[in-house]
């Protein structure tokens, strides 16, 4: 390791060689590669950890650029982690850097966490917070939280020194029609910059000891006032007695709906002639395009599904399967006579399968 790379850090009076030592020798896995995870990735790595690990199946698209800012725009369509890799190859050379092309998902999380000391939940979605959170407290690892809400973050350390768990600030996840649709609520460029630098600060408390962490306390930014605020997290002991996963993290739907999982769907698809509906954004149908889906943005739906022949049944696809169920919600009062399944896992889950 080259002390004079990273000597303006050294020379702090509370930092020295010896937490950069403790940065060399760290194993800190990122979830996400998205407007979280690439300024917490930016930095763990200028600053000197030794191993990073980058967890993410998704690839770039253009609506990334905003906030993404590690990508470039020769590098839409490629996957994020093997763009993120070349970044963080070129801004230090020195950091072992591994990366899976795949989503974090009930059978892969146990391996994939095990192995690193320290995991920033850098999702975008709750089954993967709540699946991050549990895989955790199972293999006693502590995680850094952030999230984003319009111009509000948030920001937490949880499982760390028997501290509280995700599980003590939100013991259940929401139902699908509680969830505010991620494709169109929007963010603000410079916000999950913010929220994915005081990620990194709390990894780096963390490795090396420095100052005092974020576990038992809530902060949110408020980005329009320039406002922090923190309270209390209170632990519950219970939410530290998890010793297996769940078989499934899919959100529930507050009315039931039919869904099918994507081997079965891509094997019947194979068979037949599917009528299948795909309710995401243009941008993402064309970074990874689903052959035989017609394309109706969900934002759009009610309005241009008047126009289409709908037979008596109908499969509607997603991301990640949440604006697929909203879909069939919506949709299913007005047609009584079409059987509307959703695509559980959505287009995330196809990408386990070739098709």
């Amino acid at each position: 390791m080259s002390f004079s790379r990273y000597d303006r850090q050294i020379i702090l009076k509370e930092f020295g060689p010896k937490a950069q030592d403790k940065l060399a020798s760290a194993r800190v896995l990122v979830v996400g590669a998205g407007g979280l995870g690439t300024p917490v990735l930016q930095y763990l790595n200028a600053m000197g950890v030794g191993h990073l690990g980058i967890v993410d199946g998704d690839r770039v698209q253009a609506s990334n650029l905003h906030r993404q800012v590690i990508f470039t725009e020769k590098q839409v369509g490629n996957y994020k982690v093997a763009a993120a890799k070349y970044f963080l190859q070129n801004q230090n050379s020195q950091t072992i850097i591994d990366t899976f092309c795949e989503f974090l998902n009930e059978k892969n999380a146990i391996e994939l966490i095990s192995s690193f000391d320290i995991v920033v939940d850098a999702s975008d979605n709750f089954p993967t917070r709540y699946l991050v959170n549990d895989t955790c407290v199972i293999l006693k690892k502590p995680f850094i939280y952030g999230a984003l809400y319009g111009f509000e973050g948030q920001l937490s350390v949880f499982n760390y020194n028997e501290g509280p768990t995700y599980r003590c600030l939100f013991p259940t996840p929401p139902k699908a029609d509680e969830i505010p649709n991620c494709d169109t609520q929007g963010v603000l460029g410079v916000l999950p910059g913010i929220i994915g630098n005081l990620q990194a600060l709390e990894v780096i408390k963390l490795i090396t000891g420095i100052g005092t962490s974020l576990s038992g306390k809530l902060l949110i930014f408020d980005a329009l006032e320039q406002q922090y605020h923190q309270f209390h997290i209170h632990k519950k002991h219970e939410n530290s007695q998890i010793y297996t996963l769940q078989k499934s993290y899919a959100i529930a739907c507050a009315v039931p709906i039919h869904t099918i999982d994507a081997k079965t769907f891509l094997k019947l698809h194979q068979q037949e002639a599917l009528q299948i509906i795909d309710v995401r954004e243009p941008d993402e149908v064309k970074n990874a395009p689903f052959t035989g889906a017609l394309n109706i943005p969900f934002q759009q739906l009610s309005e241009n599904i008047k126009g289409e022949f709908l037979g008596t049944v109908v499969y509607f696809l997603c991301q990640s399967g949440v604006r697929s169920a909203k879909a069939i919600k919506q949709l299913q009062e007005h047609y009584p006579n079409t059987k509307f399944i959703s695509l559980e896992g959505g287009f995330n889950a196809l990408l386990t399968y070739e098709y």
